[in-house]
């Protein structure tokens, strides 16, 4: 085998594992092997948990020999946000004030990856309590997760880890948290395909809650297919998340290769940001998916967001603030000094912000999700800008804050409805462009569809990072 078992898609490992060709404990090993080998340089982890993943390895091995195999994540590797809750395992969400809490729980997702036979590698690097102001400060108890592109680089906030591990190969899938860009990011600014599934298809018992009304899971991997894979396990109904929404899962993969031909896709070209915001590169990589998706037999018209995304961005940035102080208060109270500071900024905003600012900005929230529902509907699928910038240096705190600030991303949080980041190819020093495709509420399964089309007509899956 000339690729690396580290950097085998989902379904590619899910093929040999299953005709017995490639065993989960060579493939485990494989992942813990390469985090020994880039972990120091790339710090995608918080916590490794190699001995319980070699464990598990060999039950995997042994079930599936004797005929008990689960389907096509069974021996898999994957890891998760340290802001999701793991029985008998350290959580931190990269905090001071959680370095020893311990739940005695999984996170419905964590569980059901595990029914599914995936294997566990740790718990991924984030920013604390997975939330922040958008900037890095080097004050938590953990470096900042590196890009593997560049490793002087912004993995995107805050599911930092969870990019940085899928594009380096610490791990084969990841699951993030997206509350205003979360997935999104990271997936953009490492080159991945992030899905931000519509609010309430996937439950958010078991994770560190950041804003109740936005919070969403979703995973960040290699490939479409991948993500579909992973969605189609973690996804359902669920009672202990009041917000778990009662709506069947299709099996995602059944018409992910139907193609697009005979669809309508919007294209939003102007997103309401300031002239030159956007950058040459991610821009024309936004004309060429137009391109290539008209060239598979897509119908392209333009649409326009319904107001300015400023306003998207002014309404969820009260939302989120408000009603993270409402949950983290007492932390905030008894323990600010011992926060980072962009928690401590973050939740002081939330402590300046009035009550009736809140209910303003809920009440103009769906005004504005109504309005983008009707242009989301207007068309089968639409395709936007994401991060409007390539990732940046961390040397450079004003551009960290603006590529998590200024981009595509809170439209699509105020909404709930699904989106996805893909990577759209590399501009001239190697760093990859991205942009997003969205859908109509729980049709993830046609943002698949799109998202597979664009990517098997392009070459950009064939190029990985050189650590």
């Amino acid at each position: 085998m000339t690729t690396p078992l580290f950097h085998l898609t989902v379904c590619q490992a899910s093929r040999l594992i299953q005709r017995r060709e490639l065993s989960p404990v060579a493939l485990v090993d494989a992942f813990l092997d390469r985090i020994a080998a880039v972990g120091d340089r790339v710090r995608s982890y918080l916590l490794v948990t190699a001995d319980r993943a070699r464990a598990r390895a060999r039950q995997a091995e042994h079930d599936i020999a004797a005929g008990r195999y689960r389907g096509p994540l069974h021996g898999i590797p994957y890891a998760v946000k340290d802001n999701y809750y793991t029985r008998g395992l350290r959580t931190t969400a990269a905090s001071r004030l959680l370095l020893d809490f311990v739940p005695d729980h999984d996170a419905t997702a964590v569980r059901r990856l595990d029914d599914a036979g995936a294997i566990m590698l740790g718990k991924l690097n984030t920013w604390e309590y997975g939330t922040g102001n958008g900037g890095v400060y080097f004050d938590l108890p953990f470096e900042p997760a590196r890009n593997p592109w560049d490793l002087s680089r912004f993995t995107g906030g805050s599911s930092t880890g969870a990019g940085a591990a899928v594009a380096a190969g610490t791990a084969m899938i990841a699951l993030g948290s997206d509350t205003t860009g979360s997935v999104r990011l990271p997936a953009a600014a490492c080159g991945l395909q992030g899905m931000k599934p519509t609010y309430g298809r996937v439950s958010r018992h078991g994770i560190l809650p950041n804003c109740y009304t936005m919070d969403t899971p979703g995973p960040l991997t290699w490939t479409v297919e991948d993500s579909a894979i992973v969605l189609g396990a973690i996804a359902g109904r669920d009672t202990r998340d009041p917000a778990s929404a009662d709506r069947a899962v299709p099996d995602y993969r059944e018409c992910l290769d139907e193609g697009v031909a005979g669809m309508t896709i919007g294209m939003m070209r102007d997103v309401g940001a300031t002239p030159g915001s956007i950058d040459a590169a991610n821009a024309a990589a936004l004309d060429n998916m137009a391109r290539v998706l008209r060239d598979a037999g897509a119908r392209i018209v333009d649409v326009a967001l319904p107001a300015p995304i400023d306003e998207y961005r002014s309404v969820t940035s009260v939302i989120n603030w408000t009603e993270s102080l409402s949950i983290h208060e007492e932390d905030f109270v008894r323990r600010a000094p011992d926060m980072g500071y962009a928690l401590r900024d973050k939740l002081m905003s939330g402590a300046m912000t009035r009550a009736v600012d809140y209910v303003a900005a809920q009440r103009r929230r769906r005004e504005l999700a109504d309005a983008t529902d009707a242009v989301v509907r207007s068309v089968d699928a639409l395709i936007a800008p994401c991060a409007f910038r390539v990732a940046p240096a961390f040397d450079d705190q004003a551009a960290m804050r603006a590529y998590t600030r200024e981009n595509a991303c809170p439209p699509f949080n105020a909404s709930g409805h699904p989106a996805m980041t893909v990577c759209t190819g590399y501009d001239a020093d190697g760093l990859p462009t991205n942009a997003q495709i969205v859908g109509r509420w729980f049709d993830e399964a046609r943002v698949f569809r799109v998202a597979r089309a664009y990517e098997c007509a392009t070459p950009w899956r064939e190029r990985r990072p050189l650590l």
